[in-house]
């Protein structure tokens, strides 16, 4: 996902309650989406980390997939391996072109026995649909991501059996009397909970939320702590040319399973050793590092920066960078963009553990 000019874009179903709280709206992904509220990014941010926020999500596609030949429709067209869960469960998962390339990276929550819905990131719904086939309830539902170490306990007061849906859990519920799906996953690095409601019930449900002292976050906020936690954004940590175990995401391709699209290049790769790693540079100063930025170390170039942003946890400048695979943790680097360089040291990921 990036944020891309929409000549026509899509609109969430709270976009107007957005706007009421002030929210400023951005392009992204095709939608029109909050980046921040009043509060301000770095408030949303450390509200996350220390209390309880929501985002509102819809952004991201649903493409359900129903009937007796969805699981194998999906063992064949992602790599991970659907039988490692069961019905009530969800987990990551990767579509990859026949290069090896990660197409999407995409949550599946499988909601009962033959139904999945596949969570694709916003601006690549069309393609997974493409793929795969299934139906697009994207717009016929919105998504409210609840993350934070108070989280579960502020939503106890609202929704209390979406509260106790475990990690990687997925449970069909009901609000006051609304069919809704929650399923424990979330992209911040804290512990949460994403809820699908129907767009009837969704205002209630975001106002009751809100009333229970859950703050409003935007992209922003999305976006810095899920480079805190180290979690790769297509278009940056994943897109064209990058394959999963160059984004030391190996754990996602299961190569005992059979066929998958992608198979094969993997397979070359696995064989001669990746010839790119990401890794993750601390910086020594507040400046924030930023994308596309030249990676030096010992005064050669050995890579750039896929994202980069300040941290509002660890106070410097923090990047996530695709370089040479000697490259090791301990090593004191230069990231350079024209005539500015920021000075840092690769360390371990992720940057900022889950709160306590």
């Amino acid at each position: 996902m990036s944020i891309v000019d929409a000549v026509d874009p899509k609109y969430s179903f709270l976009n107007s309650y957005h706007k009421r709280l002030g929210a400023k709206m951005v392009p992204f992904g095709g939608w029109e989406m909050p980046l921040a509220y009043p509060q301000g990014t770095v408030a949303e941010h450390l509200a996350c980390r220390g209390d309880a926020v929501v985002f509102d999500v819809s952004h991201l596609g649903t493409v359900r997939l129903e009937g007796p030949g969805a699981f194998e429709t999906l063992q064949r067209s992602f790599t991970n391996d659907l039988n490692k869960i069961a019905p009530g469960r969800a987990q990551y998962t990767h579509h990859l072109g026949q290069d090896g390339s990660v197409v999407d990276d995409i949550i599946v929550w499988w909601v009962s026995q033959q139904r999945f819905d596949v969570m694709p990131n916003a601006s690549n719904t069309t393609s997974v649909i493409s793929s795969i086939g299934g139906t697009d309830v994207t717009q016929d539902r919105t998504v409210l991501a609840v993350q934070g170490p108070a989280a579960r306990t502020k939503l106890r007061a609202v929704f209390p059996a979406a509260a106790e849906v475990g990690r990687f859990k997925v449970v069909e519920l009901e609000f006051e009397g609304t069919p809704v799906v929650v399923a424990g996953t979330g992209y911040t690095g804290e512990d949460g909970v994403e809820i699908s409601v129907p767009n009837s019930a969704a205002e209630k449900l975001f106002g009751r939320i809100l009333e229970a002292g859950i703050v409003p976050a935007g992209l922003g906020a999305r976006d810095t702590l899920r480079l805190e936690a180290a979690l790769p954004l297509h278009g940056h940590e994943l897109g064209q040319g990058i394959t999963p175990y160059q984004a030391r995401l190996g754990w996602v391709v299961s190569m005992s399973k059979g066929d998958f699209i992608g198979r094969a290049a993997l397979e070359a790769e696995l064989a001669a050793g990746p010839s790119r790693l990401l890794f993750g540079v601390k910086g020594s100063s507040r400046q924030p590092m930023r994308e596309h930025m030249e990676l030096f170390a010992g005064g050669d170039q050995v890579g750039f920066s896929t994202s980069g942003n300040f941290s509002p946890v660890l106070g410097v400048g923090i990047a996530l960078c695709l370089a040479d695979p000697s490259l090791q943790e301990g090593t004191e680097v230069e990231l350079r963009s024209g005539t500015r360089s920021i000075a840092g040291t690769v360390c371990p990921l992720p940057f900022v553990r889950k709160s306590s």
